[in-house]
């Protein structure tokens, strides 16, 4: 049985620690404003209970790694590739920035234009991704459906309230 190299386990732990960082620097706008502000946010009826939404991310979070170590394990030499991460990456600081804009900054508008951005860079990373890597790409879909869902959700509380 073939083992990995070494640095291709440790460039897949980073891959994957990326996304996850992110989601815990965005978790420390959301947490504190769960009970308080959006406990008394009027929401659509299709909203998921407050559990849902943390084994969700983090999955999606780790997929999206696991997507962005199959882009860039053979190196960065290659422009797509390049082209790839900068777009992966422009989409992680955008996912961030919405949890600040809407529970840190309690602004479900400004919510929703980053999310409307963050659909935009997800769609076009996918599609950089598919030049590289079919099923880094596809480990991204689901995070698009989730996107969309979440800019649904988030477009309602903005309306609601």
């Amino acid at each position: 049985m073939n083992k990995p190299p070494v640095r291709s386990v440790g460039l897949l732990l980073l891959c994957i620690a990326l996304p996850l960082l992110a989601g815990a620097i965005g978790s420390l706008y959301t947490m504190s404003s769960i009970p308080t502000w959006y406990a008394t946010l009027n929401k659509p009826a299709f909203t998921p209970p407050n559990w849902v939404f943390g084994p969700v991310w983090t999955t999606l979070y780790i997929m999206m790694g696991i997507s962005l170590y199959l882009v860039v394990r053979g190196g960065l030499d290659a422009a797509p590739v390049r082209q790839g991460v900068f777009l992966f990456a422009a989409q992680l600081v955008l996912n961030t920035l919405w949890s600040i804009a809407f529970f840190g900054m309690r602004s479900p508008f400004l919510g929703l234009v980053t999310i409307l951005a963050l659909i935009a860079l997800v769609t076009a990373t996918i599609f950089a991704f598919y030049r590289v890597s079919r099923p880094a790409a596809w480990l991204l879909v689901p995070y698009l459906c989730w996107g969309c869902f979440a800019t649904a959700l988030n477009a309602m509380v903005w309306v609601l309230n």
